[in-house]
């Protein structure tokens, strides 16, 4: 009993940092589940069955605070789907140990830069509204759907980075649409793992208080997303990939880099990142002031 309050506890708390800046559910209820001695396959089943349902609450969510784009969901979606089904049949014999370290440099490059760009500068404006061109959200889907089950959660680090580069939506906007089409990348995930899997050796206890904690917190993520600005949300989300990325490169560096040396990068990712929040929300109070003077 008590281990499942935990992982209710989790499931809330994977849910909230989700459907607020546009991934970490996977990120964070795979490794509650994997420091529980679960294999690293039925971790993934479990994390995308219990997400199934808290991704339908999450994107009903958004959608009603206004925070969707359906033409952006549609084309993620369904090459999202594809990517996740065929990630979660080939999971048993795909080893990604090999691409994660370059997967793990390449967000860190883009979230540094979403942190800088919104930090210093705020939304970019000078794209914003334009639309997104298939031939980019579609590889960026497939991508993403397919790391997402195969490497234990990518596909909001990918799909949401990506986004943000472009300039063309709003942080919330993205946060939500990426919410709506996780749906659909979870589900064609879960499909998957059943087909490849079955179902032995799925604890559905395990996924029915995950899902539970999940569906209780979408609706408080996405009024977050509504209502924090977008600056600061902006620096939030590249910050997130900063970290969570350096975490998982030095996990997968292979004992090179020393225990001393990972802590203080981190601890100097995390300070720096607090540091630009608290800047994002001094500025974006300053411009509130400025346009009251006006």
């Amino acid at each position: 009993m008590h281990a499942l309050a935990i992982l209710g506890l989790v499931g809330f708390a994977a849910q909230l940092i989700n459907g607020s800046l546009g991934m970490g559910y996977a990120v964070t209820s795979t490794s509650a589940l994997l420091a529980a001695r679960t294999a690293p396959a039925l971790a993934a089943a479990t994390v995308n069955l219990s997400q199934v349902g808290s991704q339908l609450v999450s994107g009903y969510a958004h959608w009603r605070f206004g925070n969707v784009d359906w033409d952006v969901v549609r084309r993620v979606a369904l090459p999202g789907a594809a990517g996740a089904f065929t990630g979660a049949l080939v999971l048993s014999w795909l080893s990604t140990a090999a691409a994660r370290p370059l997967m793990a440099v390449i967000l860190i490059l883009l979230g540094a830069y979403i942190l800088v760009r919104f930090t210093m500068w705020g939304t970019p404006r000078g794209q914003l509204g334009r639309r997104i061109r298939s031939r980019v959200l579609m590889p960026i889907g497939l991508v993403g759907g397919f790391v997402n089950s195969t490497g234990g959660g990518g596909s909001g680090p990918i799909i949401t980075s990506a986004l943000l580069a472009t300039g063309r939506l709003t942080p919330r906007m993205i946060v939500g649409s990426i919410s709506a089409a996780e749906f659909a990348v979870v589900s064609a995930g879960s499909a998957g793992f059943v087909i490849g899997l079955g179902l032995g050796g799925i604890d559905f206890a395990w996924v029915l208080v995950m899902l539970a904690g999940g569906v209780l917190a979408a609706p408080v993520a996405a009024w977050l997303t509504k209502h924090v600005p977008s600056r600061m949300l902006g620096s939030l989300i590249g910050g997130l990939i900063v970290v969570v990325n350096l975490g998982s490169l030095s996990q997968g560096s292979g004992g090179m880099l020393s225990a001393g040396l990972t802590s203080t990068v981190l601890v100097g990712a995390v300070l720096t990142w607090i540091g630009a929040v608290a800047w994002s929300a001094r500025e974006h109070i300053r411009m509130i002031r400025a346009d009251a003077v006006r």
